[in-house]
């Protein structure tokens, strides 16, 4: 049997999440990083192993709002409209929640 450590429960998550969820041409994944100064957000394909899109800003969460604006719009002149979101094992609420808001505001669906 093999055991897996995790350093922490937010890596235990992050596995069980991107277990689930892949990323396609037309489907690609947006991961959220989070750290205490910035936040991190790109949008992957996992069949070609890319990221097609990056954006990050600062840490609170009007930078977090905008970062998601950002985003929308690069990825609108790709022609990309829908996307699987992968929080990457951070709850739902604050600088995520933010950032996924104003994604969708930007006019694309998860």
């Amino acid at each position: 049997m093999v055991v897996k450590k995790y350093k922490n429960q937010r890596d235990k998550r992050r596995v069980r999440i991107r277990s689930k969820i892949k990323g396609t041409s037309e489907r690609p994944r947006l991961s959220v990083f989070r750290s205490n100064k910035h936040i991190y957000a790109q949008l992957i394909d996992d069949e070609k192993g890319v990221t097609l899109v990056a954006a990050m800003g600062g840490g609170d969460m009007t930078a977090a709002g905008e970062t998601g604006k950002i985003l929308a719009a690069k990825t609108l002149e790709l022609g990309i409209k829908k996307l699987v979101f992968d929080r990457g094992g951070y709850k739902y609420h604050g600088r995520v929640k933010a950032l996924a808001e104003r994604v969708r505001e930007g006019g694309l669906e998860f």
